[in-house]
């Protein structure tokens, strides 16, 4: 199915949605990330569904470095975080579909392609989901695999390597490390997904509507998209999520964006009747997610999850903001990024400060989507704008994003 939409629109297909509710939130917030880092979030609601506990424990990661939690998720100082990570695993079922990745001179080896760090604040409760670029040169720590061997540290790698470094077993402990070295977060809960769970996700609810503002051309995924909107399922939305040269400025920058769109997408679906509402879709899609999540013990507990889900159940969608973590080119390799120090200092102490965060970044033909451009302030009666309000933090015009209350549509670099 598909519509159309006017061509180089600067505001496409966007507007405010009113708020969630009940454990709908739960899915926008745990859901919607781990099926962005492509498996099934009702595999959330499975935990309680689909005797979760004998599944999926059994497999859990104990993660290294990590206070003892407190029983009760109101009494996490500061709110908790949550770390997804996909990893590009060449599953027997999907292998062909990865191309040279599989079966080239670049086949075997797991990467964290997707890294997707979220915070849930204390009250108010607030979230943040802070996606990092593949190509984020960064210093890889000391990590240990499941047999005890120790692998040193590295002080510049992509952070997509991260996982590898720490072995099958000890991969998932390696890239929390990584990310709280760079974040100072404090990392309490942590799961791996597969990229092929993507394509039975979507298969599994009948798939999901996202918006062309203009068409999507790659030929290193196959992708390829008139614009408009379109509801895409099974392959083509694993080549959607994977797309990068046909987004934006063909980089991993613009491919986040596109990414980000597909969750906002996904959760309106998922927090909808005709999936919450219908109890064989929730159970196909719970199947789904235990069949491909490797969690941490910490979040492999039914009653855990029950706790996250009444601490987000009545954020607001504009409460609920989706960033890329800030970057600036490499000096020492322009197809790679370092981290912009300075704007993700900025971005660090609002969330600490638990503040509203509000986008600033104007978007250009170089992001992988078209979103809201910020309203301008009404003047005063003096002539001065108004003032930002004590508990809203403007970011840094460098920091790109959007909050779940601004739909968006990818930004395909096909131009005619």
């Amino acid at each position: 199915m598909s519509t159309s939409v006017k061509r180089r629109q600067p505001v496409a297909r966007h507007g405010q949605l009113s708020s969630p509710s009940a454990v709908g939130q739960l899915l926008k917030l745990i859901g919607v990330a781990l099926a962005v880092v492509l498996v099934s979030g009702v595999g959330v609601a499975g935990y309680v569904l689909t005797g979760f506990t004998s599944t999926v424990s059994a497999n859990a990661v104990e993660l290294e470095d990590t206070k003892e939690l407190p029983p009760d998720i109101g009494a996490y100082p500061g709110g908790f975080d949550i770390l997804l990570t996909g990893v590009d695993t060449c599953e027997e079922k999907y292998k062909e579909l990865f191309g040279k990745r599989c079966s080239g001179k670049d086949a075997g080896g797991t990467l964290n392609d997707v890294n997707l760090l979220v915070h849930v604040s204390s009250e108010p409760r607030r979230v943040t989901a802070v996606s990092f670029p593949r190509d984020l040169m960064l210093p890889i720590p000391e990590c240990t695999d499941a047999n005890g061997d120790t692998k040193s540290a590295m002080s510049k790698q992509p952070l997509n390597t991260a996982y590898e470094h720490g072995g099958e077993d000890g991969g998932l402990n390696c890239v929390v490390k990584t990310v709280a070295a760079l974040t100072g977060e404090d990392i309490e809960f942590a799961a791996k997904v597969t990229f092929g769970g993507v394509i039975e996700i979507t298969d599994a609810i009948g798939g999901v509507d996202v918006c062309l503002a203009s068409p999507i051309k790659d030929r290193h995924t196959g992708l390829d998209m008139a614009e408009g909107t379109h509801t895409i399922q099974g392959l083509q939305a694993l080549q959607f999520l994977r797309t990068r040269h046909g987004v934006g400025d063909g980089s991993d920058l613009g491919r986040i964006g596109n990414q980000q769109q597909y969750m906002s997408s996904l959760a309106r679906k998922l927090i909808s009747g005709e999936v919450l509402g219908n109890v064989p879709v929730m159970l196909r899609l719970a199947d789904t997610g235990l069949s491909n999540l490797e969690a941490s013990t910490s979040l492999a507990d039914p009653m855990k999850i029950v706790q996250i889900a009444l601490a987000v159940k009545s954020v607001p969608f504009e409460d609920i903001v989706f960033v890329q973590y800030p970057t600036v080119e490499d000096p020492s390799n322009p197809n790679k990024v370092v981290p912009d120090k300075r704007a993700a200092t900025a971005l660090w102490d609002a969330i600490a400060a638990n503040k509203q965060l509000q986008i600033t970044h104007e978007t250009t033909a170089n992001d992988g989507v078209v979103v809201q451009e910020p309203e301008t302030p009404a003047p005063t009666e003096s002539g001065t704008p108004n003032p930002v309000p004590d508990d809203v933090a403007e970011l840094p015009s460098t920091i790109k994003g959007n909050s779940a209350a601004v739909q968006t549509c990818s930004n395909g670099n096909v131009r005619g």
